[in-house]
């Protein structure tokens, strides 16, 4: 789904410090079924790689030149960027406008949720149900990738989960046309222009046939819903056969997630992070010594400044179920999700990169629990 948050306060007990945070959905954008369309997770795109501080509503830009003047120049472009001539025609022959995309961007009706209550209504049974059938019949792929590139199993079957529905929708709406629109229709011009010369790039290097590249109408491809730059860094070609399918190929896609993780920071160490406890009384000692973050996209703002775990301790922060943190030497951030809490690692901020939504990433960070069990992960 398609997130943005807005700061809240004078909520009762915890929710009275700066970074807690309601979640405020925003309808009609990319579809994670077949057939069927619901809210993505960030602004522009449910993308890995894309900050969520985009604003939700922006003046109107001016009106656009003629679509065909602008595609010229487009084209210029492409070929001083070295895309070959044969591949800029194929993808711009009658290529025209399409509108539905350009509404789409720029009307979403909003609700809001605190993100508890959106925790509990993203990871249904069925989803964890799903997903953990999924792990298990492709349990050997799962390990293999998991071993090359240190990210753990659960976690990539739970980004694949959340990003494609297991792969069930990875995109109907033709990319170029998608991005071309967009481009052209100037709210986020640049942005859009470059993604239309990377998805270009795709076509010219062989990995994809324009006819098969597909994806949301924002265009984020694939299972592992990737934007052109991201896929042009990110993707992998893990079974070998001289392309980065993150379409078709489950090697691809798996690999590809796991490369974007480990590119952003994924310790293989180290676990995502922890629910914990947090007593109303301890709470202003808490929002002292850790205040909110200035930094970062939106979702990093709202965490708190790290403390070491021994910290933490001494603050009052427990377990979920009572005890002492771990005595490890390892620093960690609070994030407040309603009427929950979590102590936050590093490699939490690698889900933050693929999507800077609190939504994206405890999404990822609890599913994958459920997938895994708590099993081996008192001392991490």
């Amino acid at each position: 789904m398609r997130v943005a948050y807005a700061n809240v306060s004078g909520r009762r007990g915890f929710l009275r410090l700066p970074w807690s945070v309601f979640v405020v959905f925003v309808v009609g954008c990319v579809a994670v079924s077949a057939g069927t369309e619901v809210p993505a997770p960030h602004p522009p795109t449910v993308s890995a790689g894309t900050d969520v501080t985009a604003p939700q509503s922006e003046p109107a830009p001016a009106a656009p030149v003629p679509f065909d003047q602008w595609l010229e120049g487009v084209r210029v472009e492409a070929l001083a960027r070295g895309i070959r001539q044969e591949t800029v025609q194929q993808a711009f022959e009658g290529l025209q406008p399409q509108l539905i995309v350009v509404e789409r961007d720029r009307t979403q009706a909003e609700f809001a949720l605190t993100l508890d209550a959106y925790l509990a209504r993203r990871l249904s049974k069925t989803l964890v149900r799903d997903t953990r059938g999924a792990l298990a019949r492709h349990e050997a792929l799962f390990r293999k990738v998991a071993g090359k590139y240190g990210v753990p199993a659960a976690v990539l079957a739970a980004v694949w989960s959340i990003e494609s529905n297991l792969g069930r929708f990875s995109g109907v709406r033709p990319t170029i046309q998608a991005v071309a629109t967009l481009a052209w229709d100037g709210r986020r011009a640049a942005f859009f222009r470059r993604e239309l010369l990377d998805a270009l790039t795709i076509i010219d290097r062989g990995d994809i046939e324009l006819e098969r590249l597909k994806g949301s109408w924002a265009g984020a491809l694939g299972q592992p819903q990737f934007m052109p730059s991201t896929y042009l860094r990110y993707a992998q070609d893990f079974d070998g056969d001289g392309r980065r399918d993150i379409w078709r190929s489950l090697p691809d896609v798996f690999a590809s997630i796991a490369n974007f993780l480990k590119e952003n920071g994924w310790n293989p160490d180290e676990t995502w992070g922890r629910e914990v406890r947090v007593a109303e009384p301890d709470a202003p000692a808490i929002a002292e010594a850790a205040p909110p973050r200035v930094e970062g996209c939106r979702a990093k703002r709202e965490m708190s400044e790290p403390l070491p775990l021994a910290r933490w301790t001494e603050l009052g922060v427990r377990t979920v179920t009572g005890t002492r943190l771990p005595a490890v030497d390892r620093i960690a951030s609070l994030v407040t999700a309603g009427s929950r809490n979590f102590l936050v690692y590093g490699n939490y901020e690698a889900l933050l990169a693929y999507n800077c939504a609190h939504a994206y990433a405890l999404s990822v960070g609890v599913l994958s629990e459920r997938l895994e069990g708590e099993t081996g992960k008192a001392g991490r």
